[in-house]
């Protein structure tokens, strides 16, 4: 890839956002934000940058049609994809429609920078921290139960679990 250094930002958690634009801009980019789909894919055809950091699920809709309006526009642009919720499904349709990676949140400034310069074809390391079996659990509980629209009821027939065993477990604070 050529000098340009020019990133686009897609995030809808304000202290999030804010703080990998600045961490970014410190590593030599010219950053631009959004915070939505809309304002994501606005940004993507006024200046196609060479390198982009979505969100897979932002308040408007799917990170990842920011994702492939950008490849539309600028073939060549490396995309990481960040998420809360992630899951393989999402992962694969993440590289289908052109990410370079799949960042579970949350991801450091460094983390991201790896991604969007690593060499295409190159095997990424492990974690050096990944989540402990009980985060995944509670990850796994909380994007059903997002998915289920915050019921409770529903969340627990479909994680075959018992209605107030769920929500002891929602009202705890996240694993570590």
């Amino acid at each position: 890839m050529s000098d340009d250094k020019t990133l686009l930002i897609v995030e809808d958690d304000r202290p999030l956002r804010e703080r990998l634009a600045r961490a970014m801009e410190a590593r030599g980019f010219q950053v631009t934000i959004a915070e939505s789909v809309a304002e994501g894919k606005a940004r993507a055809q006024e200046q196609p940058p060479a390198y982009a950091v979505v969100d897979l699920k932002l308040e408007d809709g799917n990170g990842l049609d920011v994702v492939e309006s950008l490849h539309a526009v600028r073939a060549d642009s490396r995309v990481v994809v960040l998420t809360g919720f992630g899951n393989i499904a999402t992962a694969v349709a993440a590289v289908k429609y052109g990410a370079v990676d799949y960042l579970p949140k949350p991801a450091d400034a460094d983390d991201i920078l790896a991604a969007l310069m690593a060499k295409p074809g190159t095997k990424p390391t492990p974690p050096e921290n990944p989540m402990s079996a009980d985060r995944v659990r509670w990850e796994h509980i909380q994007r059903v139960y997002e998915l289920c629209g915050h019921n409770v009821s529903e969340t627990a027939r479909r994680l075959n679990m018992h209605r107030r065993t769920l929500q002891r477990i929602l009202a705890k604070r996240s694993p570590r």
